[in-house]
């Protein structure tokens, strides 16, 4: 799933939350986004299956088509979850403590679990070919929510230079992880500003202006949020976008072999678990994909 393009006109459901934005969009729709088949990381890409014996030696392989045998077989496992009704006070807990959660899981493994996201030029030419073709006599705001520990945030920077006039933004709501960011040695405090914020709650945070950013990275992030959550999310990310921005989205798809792999005690509710460090994962259709970005134009969207 690569490029949303927030469009320049919108009508939503959501009532006057977008009433800002609405009149300065417009509604154009473009599948422009080609497939792509070469890599300029090696290897990426090429990891065919041959060998089905073979089938659990990575926890991900490339190009796969399902028989219909596998697609029943993801069904029945799924079912089989959905026999466990998680209590309500345990689903409290995990959706009061969320954050808490997150900044223990940084607090044990610091940047040693997330390696660095090498992969983005392949997947998402399209936002390198927005930070090295910067004008520079203006500059260019780019966010990344939930940054981890800056998977994203310094390959990017890495691209670009000072006089580029490329800045990046990147927010979480674990302190550790911000507190890791900053003290990356590749951390630029001219180039770069990282703080906490929840990207859920109901206020924009005040270190960016509203309809200020170029481009908003989304990588592995929704599916950590409650879903009753994330249509907030995008309400946020929408009104900090200037007219014609991007969000750069990618995240786990229903029946994804980590999935299936939940016992049925992890389950809180359809799609959506808890895992033993306490952090929680949701694997969505590509029709939720589809719905919760209604408002913007969806320039390629793959599974």
């Amino acid at each position: 799933m690569d490029i949303v393009e927030a469009p320049t006109r919108c009508t939503s459901s959501a009532g006057d939350v977008w009433e800002s934005a609405k009149d300065k969009r417009s509604d154009q729709v473009t599948m422009l986004n080609p497939k792509k088949t070469v890599s300029s990381v090696a290897s990426f890409g090429a990891r065919l299956l041959t060998d089905e014996s073979k089938m659990y030696d990575y926890n991900a392989w490339d190009q796969v088509e399902w028989t219909p045998e596998q697609e029943s077989h993801a069904l029945l496992q799924v079912q089989k979850q959905a026999g466990y009704a998680m209590p309500a006070e345990q689903q409290e807990k995990y959706e009061e403590e969320a954050a808490a959660f997150w900044d223990k899981f940084y607090q044990a493994n610091e940047d040693k679990f997330f390696k660095q996201r090498n992969w983005l030029r392949v997947e998402f030419p399209e936002l390198f070919e927005q930070v090295t073709r910067v004008d520079t006599s203006s500059r260019f705001n780019m966010l990344e929510i939930g940054c981890g520990t800056g998977s994203t945030v310094f390959p990017v920077l890495a691209e670009t230079t000072r006089a580029s006039n490329v800045f990046v933004y990147a927010v979480d709501f674990a302190p550790t992880a911000i507190e890791l960011v900053q003290r990356n040695p590749e951390y630029d405090p001219e180039r770069c500003l990282a703080f906490v914020y929840d990207v859920t709650c109901e206020e924009l945070p005040s270190q960016i202006e509203e309809g200020s950013l170029d481009v908003c990275a989304c990588i592995f992030v929704l599916s950590a949020i409650h879903p009753d959550q994330i249509r907030r999310a995008i309400n946020n990310m929408y009104k900090l976008l200037k007219p014609g921005g991007l969000v750069v989205f990618r995240d786990y798809g229903r029946y994804d072999m980590t999935q299936l792999r939940f016992k049925p005690h992890r389950r809180i509710q359809d799609n959506f678990y808890v895992r033993g460090d306490g952090t929680r994962c949701y694997f969505f259709a590509e029709e939720e994909i589809r719905d919760i970005f209604k408002d913007f134009t969806i320039d390629s969207l793959k599974s």
